[in-house]
């Protein structure tokens, strides 16, 4: 009998282990409410991604928390960034997402008022990465980048740091483009309602999803040529057009722009503050992967032309070290090619 029983108490501590622990983490959220923070007002992009996932996040966390979304706007979004690494509860109950391009200021911008150091964050995932294009009027005659090479154009931008100013920048600086960039534009449906006018050529550094979502009969009544495409791979939906990293055979170059590119990896990033217990991050993390592969969630994305390209939290928390840790001499090219010289 002394064995038999021996024998039982040896077979279910494995599951009396897995049932403490679940009992250590699972309770934590029961009864809680998670908050995702967005660095941005109500209804523009982050918003509506933070709050799609913030409908089915708390049904794949053990406990199943509330979880509500708060607007922080200010400051393209560094005020709610600022927030999540000083201020946050660090227990595992706050997230944030904001500009994809922010958190790479400290490195290669001029950000003033950042305090915060990006690869410190606990990152969760990104919903989707991002490739942005150069899409340039039918009507200018433009159709490849070799067009662009040579005949002068008029590019319209939101502002100073959007994508549609950086790129530009970076296109004009390392190959002389014959490109005349017009900023000021209060955002990116004001630069196209300029396309239509006629009053500039195009953009460059515009979201290709957001082409599809809300211009999609610019591509198919032929509006529109797409030249170039921006991001840290080609996109599926682009076989014809050239990458910019392609484009370049300096490795240095290369580095270079890999570093400002590698925003576009990361397009919907949520993150959590630093010190959250290691076994809570794993948890949200587990709980953000399943949500990418929830059937529900998934088609009411479909249903609003949202992508979901998801990467997952160590993925990010891997490509932010890598980033940081680049050589400086890679940094200050990339600052350099930042540089707007007319």
């Amino acid at each position: 009998m002394k064995k038999v029983i021996a024998a039982f108490a040896l077979a279910t501590t494995p599951m009396l282990a897995t049932h403490v622990g679940a009992q250590e983490t699972s309770p934590f959220f029961a009864g809680k409410t998670v908050r995702i923070v967005v660095g941005f007002s109500a209804g523009g992009g982050y918003d509506i991604y933070a709050r799609e996932l913030a409908r089915y996040l708390g049904q794949h966390i053990p406990g199943h928390p509330a979880v509500v979304v708060q607007n922080m706007a200010g400051a393209g979004s560094l005020k709610a960034v600022n927030f999540l690494f000083n201020a946050a509860p660090r227990d595992g109950t706050a997230l944030a997402t904001f500009s994809r391009g922010i958190v790479f200021e400290p490195l290669i911008g001029h950000l003033d008022g950042a305090q915060f150091e990006a690869p410190k964050f606990n990152w969760i995932g990104s919903i989707s990465d991002e490739t942005g294009v150069c899409a340039i009027n039918a009507s200018r005659g433009v159709a490849t980048w070799q067009d662009m090479l040579t005949t002068k154009t008029v590019i319209g931008a939101s502002g100073a740091g959007a994508d549609s100013d950086v790129f530009p920048i970076v296109l004009r600086n390392l190959f002389h483009l014959p490109m005349r960039i017009v900023t000021g534009y209060p955002g990116g449906a004001d630069v196209n309602l300029a396309m239509e006018r006629g009053e500039i050529d195009g953009r460059c550094g515009w979201s290709w999803t957001s082409i599809l979502s809300r211009n999609r009969e610019w591509l198919t009544e032929k509006r529109i040529r797409i030249t170039l495409q921006i991001g840290l791979s080609k996109h599926e939906d682009l076989p014809d057009a050239p990458l910019l990293t392609d484009l370049v055979a300096d490795p240095h170059q290369v580095a270079a722009l890999r570093l400002i590119v590698s925003r576009q990896g990361i397009a919907r990033p949520f993150a959590a503050p630093p010190g959250v217990p290691p076994e809570r991050v794993e948890i949200l993390r587990e709980a953000f992967d399943s949500t990418m592969r929830d059937p529900d969630f998934l088609a009411e994305m479909r249903s609003q032309a949202l992508e979901v390209r998801p990467l997952g939290g160590a993925a990010v928390q891997s490509l932010m070290r890598d980033i940081y840790a680049s050589p400086p001499d890679v940094v200050k090219l990339a600052r350099d090619i930042l540089v707007d010289t007319p």
